[in-house]
């Protein structure tokens, strides 16, 4: 059994056979964070991961179907992280996966410098707007727009939790791209592989996932292209293996 509270639903995480606790007036996970999930190398058998802006623990959760590490989320709102800790439970997961109430930037002195093997973080996307532009839901404005962290807030918390040669990886905005890697080069994270992800063929990116290893050496790989729908607007045969598993 699971509590769940106001307009929460339980949603499934297919390919993983997992559940997860949903609110469409709080927040709802996105391909991107599923996307993050599967991109980033992880250690199979064991292991340190952290993931920062965890949201309802999405990241976290999918991470937990490819490796047996050990997991940590971060989040800073409060019901968000109540939602991650009750799908933690629901799943059964509390013996390797453990979600943390808390600033990314206060993480490192908290949790442990170069503690972890990697770091993974699905930040806000949008620098804050005036006023009459942002959200209006305090939510949705929070995690979509850097008002509690900006880019380099979270690229730095990034930096200095992972280890020496660990790996970082970001989903972001291709429009963010020199943005991130200029910040990573500053905080010791040297990109490694790129990978652009597009609405569907013909159209501009939309979405772009970035991994780095702290201190490593320079040699960027650009991967292929990654299409979400296809012309008759289904998903692409790669995206419902993400998604569904077959």
């Amino acid at each position: 059994m699971v509590n769940l509270k106001d307009d929460e639903r339980l949603d499934y995480l297919l390919a993983e056979n997992l559940r997860i606790i949903q609110s469409p007036s709080v927040f709802a996970f996105s391909l991107d964070a599923v996307l993050l999930a599967r991109f980033v190398y992880v250690p199979i058998q064991k292991g340190n991961l952290i993931d920062l802006c965890s949201g309802n623990g999405v990241i976290p959760l999918f991470l937990s179907a490819r490796t047996r590490g050990k997991i940590t989320g971060v989040e800073i709102q409060e019901r968000l992280y109540d939602m991650a800790v009750r799908s933690v439970e629901y799943n059964g997961l509390q013996d390797r996966l453990h979600m943390v109430h808390g600033d990314i930037k206060e993480m490192p002195k908290q949790l442990g410098f170069g503690k972890y093997d990697v770091v993974t973080c699905n930040p806000p996307y949008f620098t804050t707007p005036s006023k009459d532009e942002i959200n209006p839901n305090e939510h949705l404005a929070i995690a979509r727009h850097e008002i509690f962290c900006t880019l380099e807030d979270a690229i730095k918390a990034s930096s200095q939790l992972v280890r020496q040669g660990g790996k970082v990886a970001f989903v972001h905005r291709p429009g963010r791209l020199l943005d991130m890697i200029t910040l990573m080069r500053a905080y010791r994270l040297e990109p490694k592989r790129i990978q652009f992800v597009y609405p569907k063929q013909g159209k501009e990116a939309n979405t772009l996932l970035v991994e780095a290893i702290k201190d490593g050496s320079p040699d960027l790989k650009i991967l292929p292209p990654l299409m979400v729908y296809n012309d008759q607007d289904e998903y692409t045969p790669e995206i419902r293996e993400i998604l569904y598993g077959e």
